[in-house]
Order: structure tokens, then C-alpha cells, then sequence
């Protein structure tokens, strides 16, 4: 589910944030393309991770927030970040 370029740091960024919009996404992840984005963002949707919201306004407004189960997977993302910090430390 989480595996794919990209899909670690737009959940890292939505666990920070919470609700963010594309244009947010794009700009918080360095080097992203937005072809590489949006298939990221629609694989983690069909994976039941991310939930896509349209605001029915002119401009469209998209948002894109974590469901129940991608919220699940917090802990085991914290301790990975807790690791990664400990192999920095150590090196």
C-alpha cells in the first residue's frame, strides 16, 4: 500500500497538516512531478488510504485527507521515523 515513490512523504506530510490541497502536495515535496503526484494520490485512493475531496466551487477546490485507515498506519510511520533518526544519530 505504501510502497511506490513519493507515497511515504505525501503521508508523512498529511499526518503533519491533515487536509491539503494538490497545489500544497506539490510544493512540499521536492522534485515531485505532477504526473508522479497524481498517480500516488490515486493509487493511495484506491487503496483506501487517502480520501479526495471536491469542494463544489468555481474554481474547483480539491483536498486530500487521510481515511481511518491510513490514520491507522501512524504509529508504524512514527517508529519508522523514530529509527531513521537513531541511524542518523549513529552515523
Amino acid at each position: 500500500m505504501i510502497e511506490g515513490r513519493g507515497k511515504l512523504l505525501i503521508l508523512f506530510h498529511l499526518f503533519e497538516r491533515g487536509r491539503l490541497r494538490y497545489s500544497q502536495l506539490e510544493q512540499l515535496i521536492p522534485g515531485v512531478t505532477q504526473k508522479m503526484l497524481a498517480q500516488q494520490l490515486r493509487a493511495l485512493q484506491a487503496d483506501g488510504v487517502v480520501r479526495r475531496i471536491v469542494h463544489d466551487v468555481v474554481p474547483p477546490r480539491v483536498e486530500y485527507e487521510l481515511t481511518p485507515l491510513g490514520d491507522g498506519l501512524r504509529p508504524a510511520l512514527e517508529a519508522l521515523l523514530d529509527w531513521s533518526a537513531l541511524r542518523v544519530a549513529h552515523t
